[in-house]
């Protein structure tokens, strides 16, 4: 799986699977765009990184004006771009009976519209490239959890998202997949509302729901990723690969 001479976009890329996907590429050879919302969080992931083949973006992906000039400056910074990993998304508890459409909006506009936006600004530098799309997911694309009710249809919304994508770009030569992690051990689920001890007891319960009996970490996500960026996966795409440890398989006994 090597990247020399290839560059690689990353969105959400300070911290957690986003983190550890742009030090895995750069390990890889790539040439990185990294891009979060303020992009001032960068310091720890660039010292892991080549800085001379390291260039961070600020914006927030919420705001068109922003993403467009994300995809901008990537394409002034390196004249090329060869795989796009959507990987900016958030995590809200809610129900059918106490969320509200605020709520849905904020994860909707997030987890899918400015995936789709980036999509659709990047796919000509990507078709040009013949390169690669690689969006993440979750387990929840593909399974039903209560309790996260918009979360779980934004990721099945990106799970169709990557399917209908790939059949589009496919005779251009360009690969669509996702990847669906399971409970992994990131900052999402504090981000998203969760105290420290409530973290603390999902990923202990984790060892129940996963039946390798253990959370992820997000280099396993990371390499999953980067396998389906690379050509050892050349015809592979339009899948949902789930990297979530069994917890698919898993029914209540």
């Amino acid at each position: 799986m090597a990247f020399a001479g290839k560059v690689v976009l990353i969105t959400g890329a300070s911290v957690g699977i986003g983190a550890a996907t742009a030090i895995n590429f750069s390990q890889l050879g790539a040439s990185l765009a990294l891009t979060d919302r303020s992009g001032q969080n960068f310091n720890a992931v660039v010292e892991k990184c080549k800085p001379d083949k390291t260039f961070v973006v600020g914006g927030d992906m919420t705001n068109p004006a922003d993403v467009k000039n994300i995809l901008e400056s990537t394409i002034k910074q390196y004249n090329r771009l060869d795989v796009l990993v959507n990987n900016a998304g958030i995590f809200e508890h809610g129900t059918i009976e106490n969320t509200s459409l605020e709520q849905y909006d904020r994860i909707f506009n997030v987890n899918v519209r400015s995936l789709y936006y980036m999509t659709m600004l990047a796919c000509p530098h990507i078709v040009k490239t013949k390169g690669n799309i690689v969006n993440v997911s979750s387990v929840v694309g593909i399974r039903s959890f209560p309790n996260i009710l918009a979360y779980c249809m934004s990721k099945s919304a990106v799970d169709q998202f990557t399917r209908c994508t790939c059949l589009e770009l496919a005779p251009k030569q360009v690969r669509v997949n996702a990847v669906n992690p399971g409970v992994i051990v990131t900052q999402l689920f504090k981000s998203g509302g969760m105290t420290d001890k409530e973290v603390e007891a999902f990923y202990e319960n984790a060892k129940k729901t996963h039946a390798l009996g253990r959370p992820g970490d997000p280099i396993e996500i990371a390499n999953a990723i980067a396998f389906l960026a690379s050509d050892a996966a050349s015809f592979i795409t339009g899948v949902s690969l789930l990297v979530d440890g069994g917890k698919h398989a898993i029914c209540p006994r």
